[in-house]
């Protein structure tokens, strides 16, 4: 069977603008989460600490980021010095380790979030209503596809029902936390 050359061309651009497209969002992430005094990696932490609760057990947030235990491990490392989060040992079980958000991660994570849902909007307002929803459809087909490479045994339907209403759930939620927090800035 010959490979059609058009194809081929179709898919190595596609491949390239995933890429370009997803380095150009950490470069402005960066420089905006940045402002607030956070990497990118690091309002990940805060974000998804925020989500999961306090306080939060670093292998739920490394499950969350689909991360491994030993890369978060740094990470936390460093926002404990950076005074962002704080570890704190279970009084039951001393071996295990929770975190907890510092007033300092609070006070940054609040107006790093308002910021980065602002260049959300930003970079989607080209894009029609039902463009974004075709889009998301789309990106959510490649993300289960690659996760089932990377997952043999589970299907995506499993994929999609475990995972799919905790990643709406978060949009919610974090839409909530930055209009209670334009709530209480104007007080």
């Amino acid at each position: 069977m010959k490979a059609n050359p058009g194809l081929a061309n179709t898919d190595l651009r596609f491949w390239y603008l995933i890429h370009r497209t997803r380095d150009a969002f950490r470069i402005c992430e960066d420089q905006i989460f940045s402002k607030h005094g956070l990497s990118t990696e690091q309002y990940a932490v805060l974000a998804t600490m925020k989500y999961l609760g306090n306080p939060t057990r670093p292998t739920a947030i490394a499950r969350w980021l689909e991360r491994s235990t030993n890369s978060m491990s740094l990470m936390i490392e460093r926002m404990v010095r950076a005074g962002l989060i704080k570890r704190v040992r279970d009084k039951s079980d001393r071996r295990v380790v929770q975190l907890t958000i510092t007033s300092k991660g609070e006070s940054a994570l609040r107006p790093a979030t308002l910021a980065g849902l602002e260049f959300i909007q930003k970079v989607l307002s080209p894009l029609s209503y039902e463009d974004r929803h075709t889009l998301v459809a789309l990106l959510d087909t490649l993300k289960y596809e690659a996760s089932k490479y990377m997952n043999p045994g589970e299907t995506t339907q499993e994929m999609m029902g475990s995972r799919a209403p905790r990643q709406a759930d978060l949009m919610k939620r974090l839409v909530q936390y930055t209009s209670s927090s334009a709530s209480e800035a104007k007080r």
